[in-house]
């Protein structure tokens, strides 16, 4: 599952309100293990997030509570057929994107390397 730039900013501000003490994130391990966003309440929290508690609070579920975890479990999936061999290939590939990504963002150039560059060109 991809992040939107609604998750991006999001996070961003999840940042700087744990920063500033405002919020914080609990690790629950009564019943099935999970995070909790406190402390979400009140007029500064919506008119940071630019949303109203419950969405903050699905925001959160579904980036910390599903996104974040899912991703460790294909990981887990994946490394139990492969093993860690691929692992460093794999975050290579992964920084390029966010890398591509994050340029694309901020409205900068993306030059992507030709065939001959990659080492695929034919003479």
């Amino acid at each position: 599952m991809k992040l939107t730039v609604k998750d991006k900013d999001f996070l961003e501000t999840l940042r700087a309100l744990l920063d500033e003490g405002e919020v914080s994130i609990a690790f629950l391990e009564h019943g099935m293990k999970r995070f909790q966003l406190r402390g979400n309440y009140g007029a500064r929290i919506e008119r940071e997030f630019g949303m109203t508690r419950q969405g903050v609070r699905w925001r959160f579920q579904r980036l910390l509570g599903d996104i974040y975890p899912s991703a460790y479990e294909s990981l887990l999936f994946i490394e139990s057929s492969f093993g860690t061999e691929l692992r460093a290939q794999a975050m290579a590939i992964a920084k390029e994107r966010a890398e591509m990504r994050k340029r694309a963002l901020s409205g900068s150039q993306i030059r992507m390397p030709t065939a001959r560059e990659n080492g695929q060109h034919q003479d």
